[in-house]
């Protein structure tokens, strides 16, 4: 079951603010250069109201918080007393040596399922005022300038041009851009700060599609205001013109799953490889010594390890289809990745 669907179950959860935060991901981290040199956490965070911002912590605001935490609801705290009592997600230890920027990026799966495993207790920490101002976008987290939020950035072939056409100012959806954005390949729009973007479609939960300029490509969603949303059926990417399909998939550590969905070109009805999965997957988490895998009727992964396994794994997701809501536009099947070494994941009983 899904963090915001756990959450809607609960009686009292229609009754908190919209701007409560419900989910939280890192996107990126930056260097701060400075008299002291240090990396922030790039994190975008959803709330009740489905509205997206971002915000910049460094890991000793992650500590802090947790501190602040632990003394007001850990049950092992002697001097907490009162129902309001919670077991708090671990958060991963200080490291005190090592390269910044290898430990910064080390601890991004970590701290990702700690802001979920954190979003998902009671109602009463989701209220909490440390917990909310440590999500609260503050003035100087509005004004940053973005970067790259690679780990946003969908894994995209090429963008199917659009043909000028004329724009109805006041009645086709648009976007203005609140930062300049310069893509890193053609098939990412330039973007300058102040300019009117007219939408064409959505990539996937945080890339749009749309022209400007004369130009067309795509861009990340947190770095323009949405003066008029796309219609429904173009936000989820029903009809015939849309270029992307979505592969959802997982990659799965002893520190957390880290959860993708991967844009692809291709149609949905067509069968990849396993060679072309399995190096797609090493490009998406970075990690060379992994294995392929899927999830069968029981819910046991099985390892692929030829493209007749692919076929299987294509046929059974369709098998299941039915019994499982996705978006259009994405694959009936996901893929679940797993270090090649960890035969823990496997259900061997007879």
């Amino acid at each position: 079951m899904s963090l915001p669907q756990q959450l809607r179950d609960q009686s009292d959860f229609d009754q908190l603010p919209l701007n409560i935060p419900i989910s939280a991901t890192i996107a990126d981290i930056e260097e701060n250069k400075g008299f002291i040199d240090y990396f922030r956490f790039v994190i975008e965070v959803k709330t009740k109201g489905e509205s997206k911002y971002l915000i910049y912590r460094r890991y000793r605001e992650f500590f802090n918080l947790h501190q602040i935490l632990e003394a007001r609801y850990s049950p092992e705290n002697p001097a907490k007393l009162g129902p309001n009592t919670c077991i708090l997600p671990p958060l991963p230890g200080k490291i005190f040596i090592g390269n910044k920027k290898d430990i910064a990026e080390s601890r991004i799966p970590e701290l990702n399922t700690y802001m979920k495993r954190l979003l998902g207790l009671a109602t009463w920490v989701l209220v909490d005022e440390a917990l909310r101002m440590f999500f609260y976008q503050t003035e100087q987290d509005s004004e940053h300038q973005p970067r790259a939020l690679r780990r946003l950035r969908p894994n995209t072939r090429k963008v199917k041009q659009v043909k000028s056409q004329k724009m109805d100012l006041f009645s086709s959806p648009r976007a203005e851009a609140m930062f300049d954005f310069r893509g890193n390949s053609k098939a990412e729009l330039n973007l300058k700060k102040g300019e009117v973007i007219f939408l064409l479609r959505r990539v996937n939960a945080d890339w749009l599609e749309g022209t400007v300029n004369n130009q067309t490509g795509i861009f990340p969603e947190t770095f323009v205001k949405i003066i008029k949303p796309l219609p429904e059926s173009d936000s989820e990417g029903e009809g015939g013109g849309h270029t992307y399909s979505c592969l959802r998939c997982f990659l799965l550590t002893p520190s957390g799953v880290d959860t993708r969905d991967v844009c692809v070109q291709e149609d949905l009805s067509i069968q990849p490889s396993y060679k072309d999965l399995l190096s797609r997957m090493r490009n998406v988490f970075k990690v060379d010594d992994i294995a392929l895998n899927y999830r069968d009727p029981d819910g046991d992964l099985i390892r692929i390890l030829d493209d007749e396994d692919v076929q299987l794994m294509t046929k059974e997701g369709k098998r299941q289809q039915h019994k499982v809501k996705r978006p259009v536009n994405q694959f009936p099947w996901e893929l679940h990745v797993t270090m090649a070494s960890d035969l823990s994941v496997y259900n061997t009983e007879a």
